[in-house]
Parts: structure tokens; sequence; C-alpha cells
């Protein structure tokens, strides 16, 4: 374990120098430590150097005597990289850490080499809906809300399925410092930075969880809306911390937007074409290419995959649902069925696409959804 002293708070910290050019910093949500990030450090430690700890009041953290800010926790950040001598990082933070970033992407731009902002908001909440929270855990302690916060923290198959991890995150939170707690809480409700966040120059990438009751997609989204130069991304079937419950798929994400870096609009097509249907069904095309259909291959790759797949205001699983109900409608089988195979990629769901299907034999026609459910069924059947 290791401790620096910031200002007036010793702050539990863990730097992993890989001796990389990149550096992530991972900050976490109110009332959890920075072991919510393990199976994501896990993931991403081979791509550069790491960099987590626990803020103030939370994990190992004291908390310092002054009343604490966003500012205050961002202070803490620039701290603790002056600290270790790292000039710009890859920055990383859910809810509360997702708010950090914003004001440090708002007041200290040159620390940031790129943004990632994962179920959170520039302004979350309300006043009295936080200060009834405070009231709540200084009264009578954190393990009376914390029923009630995993309902919002984890999806209902992590409750079904993830008993043990469960009880776990409640003692994570139970043991939080309620003063810790409670202060964070403040430093939340006295915060807005909506109209700041359109200053915002870093690329940065916004995560969305389907199931989140904290920070609901539409909230996310409007703030991705805001920030120039962003992306936004539902992860489908997770709550408030992504991170713990999809860490692969949201390493992945992340490993995407740091690293790849197309140079053209084909690059950019070419890549998202990989990522939806597979190297595989990609790589086999490219060797069926002749001079007679190059062009044609070429300007699919730009037009479709890199001009209208890349963008970011829709996910990959809706544009698949919708792709697949277009073909669909259209009549072009073997379409139909390379896109549902390429479901396994899109995040889109067997109930997913069994409602896109449903859907279309009200608007497309009866005989049209029934030879796609034809189609759906032995596609699913072949286990693709």
């Amino acid at each position: 374990m290791t401790f620096i002293k910031i200002k007036n708070a010793t702050i539990h910290y863990e730097y992993i120098d890989n001796q990389c050019d990149t550096t992530f910093l991972f900050v976490n949500s109110l009332g959890t430590d920075f072991r919510i990030w393990d199976g994501v450090v896990a993931e991403l430690k081979k791509y550069g150097n790491i960099i987590r700890f626990d803020k103030q009041g939370h994990g190992l953290s004291s908390l310092a005597d002054e009343t604490v800010s966003i500012g205050d926790y961002a202070a803490d950040v620039v701290g603790l990289l002056d600290a270790l001598n790292i000039k710009k990082v890859v920055y990383v933070g859910l809810s509360i850490g997702g708010i950090i970033g914003q004001y440090l992407a708002v007041h200290h731009a040159d620390r940031l080499e790129k943004l990632i902002l994962s179920n959170t908001a520039p302004k979350i909440g309300n006043t009295e809906g936080w200060n009834a929270r405070i009231h709540a855990v200084k009264t009578n302690g954190i393990t009376s809300i914390t029923e009630g916060v995993m309902k919002v923290w984890f999806s209902e198959n992590f409750h079904q399925n993830h008993q043990n991890e469960l009880t776990g995150y409640k003692n994570m939170l139970s043991n939080t410092y309620v003063e810790g707690y409670a202060r964070a809480c403040a430093a939340i409700r006295d915060n807005d930075l909506t109209d700041d966040i359109t200053q915002i120059s870093v690329p940065t990438l916004c995560f969305a969880g389907s199931q989140d009751g904290s920070t609901p997609p539409d909230l996310v989204k409007a703030m991705a809306e805001k920030i120039p130069n962003s992306a936004y991304i539902l992860v489908d079937g997770v709550g408030h911390i992504p991170c713990v419950e999809a860490p692969s798929i949201i390493s992945k994400y992340i490993i995407d937007f740091v690293f790849d870096k197309p140079t053209s609009l084909y690059e950019q097509g070419m890549k998202t074409r990989r990522t939806v249907l597979g190297n595989a069904h990609v790589d086999k095309a490219e060797a069926n290419k002749t001079d007679f259909d190059k062009d044609f291959q070429e300007y699919i790759t730009n037009s479709a995959w890199g001009a209208v797949w890349s963008r970011p205001h829709l996910t990959k699983r809706e544009r698949s649902m919708i792709t697949i109900a277009v073909l669909a409608a259209l009549g072009h089988d073997e379409e139909v069925a390379m896109h549902i195979r390429a479901t396994k990629n899109t995040g889109a769901t067997m109930e997913d696409i069994k409602e896109v299907l449903l859907h279309i034999g009200v608007y497309a026609g009866v005989p049209v959804s029934n030879n796609a459910y034809k189609i759906a069924k032995k596609v699913y059947s072949e286990g693709f």
C-alpha cells in the first residue's frame, strides 16, 4: 500500500509504472474505493501505466479539515500527478469521478490527454435529494441507505447471479467513512458544470449503463451532446458501475478510443466494419475483391461504415437493430443473416431481434416478418 500527503489529507494510491508512453488515471464513484477498477486495470495495464487512488474520506484515504468541493478533489488529482512527475493522463472517471474529470477538462485541460466519463453528468440530482441523503447517513449511518443504493449501482442480472460480489460491494459502501461520504454528497449537490462543459476541448468518450438508476442514459447522452468532439456509448444490461459488471466491454472501448487513430474516412470505415462484422468476414470479403468491384467496396466502406455506422449518436446495438429491420423489410435475406450474425459484436440480443422482427410485422407486413423469423431462427440454430 502506498500513501501520500496532499495538502491536509493522506491519500491512498497505486501507481503501476510499466514504462509506457500512456498513463491511465482512474477515479472512482461515491461510496467506493479504487478496487472497483480491478477488472478494467487487468485489461489495460498491458497498454499503459496505471494510477488509481481513493478520494478523500473513501477507502484508506483520510479527510482534510476543510469542506470538500469538486475543485478540492480536482486539486488532489493535480497534486498526485505533480508528486509522481506525470504531465498528462488518460483520465477515466465514474460518477463523481466523472464530475471531477469534467472540472479538470475545463480548468486543467493541459493535464489530460483524453477524457473518459462513465455514468456521470455535469449536474447530478437536486439539493433536496442530496440533503436528504446527507441527513440519512449522518443520523442512521450508511447502512440505512445501502439496499437502495445497490438497486441503482447494479443491474437486475447482477443482483440475481452475483450474490457474493453484491455482498462485497455492500460492505465497501457500508465501511465508507460517514463524514467523507457526506462531504462528497455535498460537493455533488453544490456542483453544476452544465454551462462549462461546452468549453471542453479534450477528446471525450462518454459511457452510460442501460439500467443505471443514478445517472440514466438520457442524462449521460445530453452531456455528451454538449461536449465538443465527444462520443457516446450505451452499455446494455449494466447499472451505475459498468467497470464492475462489464470490465471487458469497457476496456475494449477505452483501448479503441485511446489508441486507434484512423487517418481517413476509409480507415475509420474499415475499423468500424471489422468491429461490427468481425475480422474473418471482412478478411474474406477483401480477399474476394477484384478490380471489377474494388471501387464499390471502397464506396461502401467510406459511406456506410465510415460516414454513417461510425457516427457517435447511435450505439452499435441501435444501428444493428435498425439495419436488420430495414434489410428485412426490403427482402435482402443474405444481408439479414449477415447482420444477425454480427449481433455477437454489436451487443444486440436475441430478445432485441425478436422485438425488431415483431415490429416490422406491423409496418412492413406479416409475410416479411415471417420470412425474417425463419432466417433468424436458422442463424441462431447455427450458434454463430
